[in-house]
């Protein structure tokens, strides 16, 4: 190993001062998480080479079609929170309720992990980037056993988030509110290293990510903003780049390096927008605003909102801050703002197409 390289396990063990309540639990929390997503990664670098690739002839409580991966990539996060023992909850897109973690080790267990173990996996099949997407938070409840209602709790709640993008390299990006670092994989010593040390975005980007086959379902505030990235205008170096990997990770990882906004509104079809608040949006919200970006549903902030359902919807403006900014900008010109309360956007009244609601 190279002299002065640092790995993900040390850098934990020196952050570990800044959570003195946490007393190594988050620490090893992280470093299970970390396990995990090594397995997972050399699954899908052999994917093409064993029977992996492909559907599973099932579907989520999403309604998606579940990959082989999919089910494999939650097997091994499951089964890494559970042995590790600081984990009384996982939250995971691939099923339908929470999943109680019962073991001796985890009685006392203070943490809740909401994740998405591959994003985008339709892209295995066409080789393309895909990755890991994941939320901490302290568990709520101080009797009993704990339930649903410490899963709902608001994005400013979070202590740690992440994700891993297997792509070209394997990275591993986190947050424990205290800035954003990246550890890239070195496969010839198998530990993740400090490579992105204090990831910030820059405050304006040049790229634009959505998907815009759908753009006949969108709103008219962003049919204006996709517009406006598309004039030419040399004060403001516009036309920007249209970038859609497919891959929320992917494409948002893109952008926080380079800057850039993503964006995934509602639709006609998806009236409350289609990515999910605890385990997708959430977690990369929370890390775009600590690397200097913004996070919001058109309206209001992502981390504000207070879940309700454990597989609820929102829609998701994230990226360079000018840039969501304006695109905060013209959807409230465009579109009526939506009645908001405590319990997050309601989001049914609006306008989406033609005044159709």
């Amino acid at each position: 190993m190279v002299c002065g390289v640092k790995t993900l396990g040390q850098f934990i063990i020196e952050k570990q001062a800044d959570f003195p309540y946490a007393k190594g639990e988050l620490s090893r929390l992280l470093r299970d998480i970390g396990i995990a997503a090594k397995i997972v990664n050399r699954e899908i670098n052999k994917a093409g080479l064993v029977d992996i690739l492909g559907d599973m002839g099932t579907t989520n409580i999403q309604g998606e079609a579940q990959k082989k991966l999919d089910v494999y990539a939650d097997e091994q996060f499951i089964a890494a929170l559970t042995s590790g023992g600081e984990c009384c909850i996982v939250a995971t897109e691939e099923e339908d309720e929470i999943i109680h973690i019962e073991s001796p080790v985890s009685s006392n267990a203070k943490y809740i992990v909401c994740i998405d173990p591959l994003d985008g996996s339709s892209n295995t099949d066409v080789n393309v980037a895909v990755g890991t997407i994941f939320s901490i938070y302290r568990r709520k409840s101080t009797e009993g056993r704990a339930s649903l209602a410490d899963v709902l709790q608001r994005g400013t709640e979070q202590v740690a988030a992440g994700y891993i993008i297997y792509g070209s390299s394997t990275m591993l990006v986190y947050t424990t509110g205290k800035g954003v670092n990246g550890f890239t994989l070195d496969p010839s010593i198998g530990e993740f290293c400090l490579s992105h040390p204090q990831m910030k975005i820059p405050e304006m980007g040049y790229m634009y990510s959505v998907n815009e086959g759908n753009y006949v379902h969108f709103p008219d505030g962003v049919k204006k903003y996709i517009k406006y990235c598309q004039v030419e205008d040399e004060a403001t170096n516009r036309p920007y780049t249209s970038r859609y990997i497919g891959s929320m990770v992917g494409d948002i990882h893109r952008n926080l390096i380079k800057g850039g906004i993503y964006i995934y509104p509602t639709t006609s079809r998806s009236p409350n927008g289609k990515l999910r608040l605890l385990y997708e949006c959430n977690p990369m919200a929370f890390i775009l605003e600590q690397a200097g970006g913004k996070a919001s549903t058109g309206f209001e902030r992502i981390l504000d909102i207070e879940p309700t359902k454990l597989h609820q919807r929102v829609p998701i403006f994230i990226g360079s801050s000018k840039m969501v900014e304006k695109a905060e900008e013209l959807m409230r010109l465009h579109n009526p703002i939506p009645t908001t309360t405590k319990t997050g956007v309601q989001l049914e009244g609006l306008s989406v197409i033609g005044g159709i609601n």
